[in-house]
């Protein structure tokens, strides 16, 4: 079965806007020789290590790009079975896009910002986000799902479509009391986590920012991020460790020179004792002196390390430190997320449920207007249809008025026949002013009402761009954290 077309593309946009590949790609089997997939590696990690296996032949190049994706992309167990190396060396397309979708997912876990997505036009970010948010709700379950995924159009879940249904509309009138309550507890929830979040804007208008500031996601990328420190914090203490066994036999030197000091010592005692030459007393004092300097050296460098051991303990400890107020603010966070969410979600019930009641409201009185505007155009067309026989028929009794009697008489019928024409028509007008005052009425109630939509619809909107900041508040807490976490790595680095 052939790839979906418009997810094919969108991936293909997302590589060119990496800007690895020299010219812009137009096929996925471009992705062939994986030299643009190990390309956007470094640049996650902002570093050259695949830059030795592009040298290298392609199987070298799947087996480093299995490597990374079985590391980082919460796959490890999958990947042999999501992404297999013989499709990959037969540059099956399918694979490719397979490991395209890994990509872009862990480049959206790591370092891309709703901004940077706005370089897509609309069509190509939906689709994005649709893989996305695939990713994120079938982690589990790709080895059976993905190939699908990317070979047919998937169906809209209902939790899809209601978020859809909530962003495109707005609700419609004044939805329950309760709700403006639980907007205001949900402030207080978040207002533990940061105290400015009047600051921080709200989610960018697009289908990839909406993605990636739902709560889902933004817990998602908390735990991958705390995942990363827990493996930066391991990595530190193996290498205190190692620290730790240089020092233990830095100091099993000092100790064995000392014992060979003491040794010559002794016998530098015991020759003076018997008299020794000259000579031999001043080699003797030479070996010494010289044996003396490295033991001086051995205790510098002794010392050094042990001052190196304390300050790293001390850091150890900090990160000890850090790393569990992280985990209880992560799970206090993850908390507020939860209820984030939920609020979220009653909120686009209650507005999905007053839509649907003012549409139905709306189509009664467009039905009602529309009635009303065809029966005053009824009105007024026979209105006009009397007024013409009331015209002819005035015209011809100023022509009989000065004919026989026995004509006059007969003329006479034709009068009553008027004034009975006379009273319709006036019927008709006062009808037709009636219905005139109904339509009014109908089109003033449809402005009203458009009126309270378009308040409604602003004021949702408002609240949607306040939950959001909310959760941008609380990524905002575990993201300074790990950045002085970096800075504390690179430090050690440099030691």
């Amino acid at each position: 079965m052939p790839l979906h077309g418009a997810r094919a593309s969108a991936l293909l946009a997302w590589v060119n806007s990496t800007k690895v590949c020299t010219h812009p790609l137009d096929d996925l089997s471009q992705l062939q020789d994986c030299s643009v997939f190990i390309g956007i590696i470094n640049k996650i990690h902002r570093s050259e290590e695949g830059e030795s296996v592009l040298e290298q032949p392609l199987p070298e190049r799947i087996s480093f790009i299995r490597g990374f994706l079985q590391k980082h992309c919460k796959h490890k167990s999958a990947t042999e079975n999501l992404v297999s190396a013989q499709k990959l060396l037969e540059g099956e397309e399918l694979a490719l896009a397979k490991v395209a979708v890994l990509l872009l997912y862990h480049t959206s876990m790591s370092c891309k910002s709703p901004g940077d997505w706005n370089e897509f036009d609309y069509k190509t970010q939906v689709e994005l986000a649709s893989i996305l948010k695939f990713v994120l709700d079938n982690e589990e379950s790709l080895n059976e799902n993905l190939e699908t995924f990317l070979q047919r159009k998937a169906p809209l879940s209902s939790s899809s479509a209601s978020s859809s249904s909530s962003e495109e509309h707005s609700p419609l009138l004044s939805l329950p009391y309760k709700r403006e309550v639980r907007f205001l507890e949900l402030q207080k929830i978040a207002s533990s986590s940061s105290g400015a979040n009047n600051m921080i804007p709200g989610p960018p208008s697009s289908p990839m920012g909406d993605v990636m500031q739902t709560p889902q996601f933004q817990l998602r990328r908390l735990k991958q991020q705390l995942a990363v420190e827990r493996e930066n914090r391991d990595e530190l203490e193996v290498e205190l460790a190692e620290n730790r066994k240089l020092i233990a036999e830095k100091e099993a030197q000092i100790t064995m020179m000392q014992q060979r000091i003491d040794r010559l010592a002794l016998l530098n005692e015991k020759q003076a004792a018997d008299q020794l030459e000259p000579k031999e007393m001043e080699e003797l004092r030479e070996k010494n002196e010289s044996l003396m300097a490295r033991l001086h050296e051995a205790l510098r460098q002794c010392q050094d390390l042990k001052t190196e051991k304390g300050q790293m303990d001390r850091k150890i400890n900090q990160l000890s430190e850090e790393n569990g107020d992280l985990s209880f603010k992560l799970r206090e966070i993850a908390s507020h997320l939860v209820q984030l969410q939920e609020a979220l979600n009653e909120l686009s019930e209650e507005h999905n449920a007053a839509l649907a009641q003012s549409q139905e409201k709306q189509g009664q009185l467009e039905s009602e207007l529309r009635a009303a505007l065809q029966e005053k155009k009824c009105s007024e067309e026979k209105i006009e249809i009397l007024q013409g026989k009331i015209s002819l028929l005035e015209d011809q009794l100023a022509r009989l008025g000065d004919c026989s009697t026995q004509e006059k008489g007969e003329v006479m019928g034709d009068i009553l026949k008027l004034e009975e024409l006379k009273q319709e028509v006036s019927s008709l007008a006062a009808k037709g002013a009636e219905l005139q005052a109904t339509v009014l009425r109908l089109e003033e109630e449809k402005q009203l009402r458009e009126a309270a939509l378009q308040s409604e619809r602003g004021r949702f909107e408002e609240e949607k761009q306040q939950l959001g900041g909310l959760v941008a508040s609380l990524q905002s807490s575990l993201s300074e954290s790990h950045r002085a976490r970096e800075r504390l790595e690179q430090d050690l680095r440099a030691r």
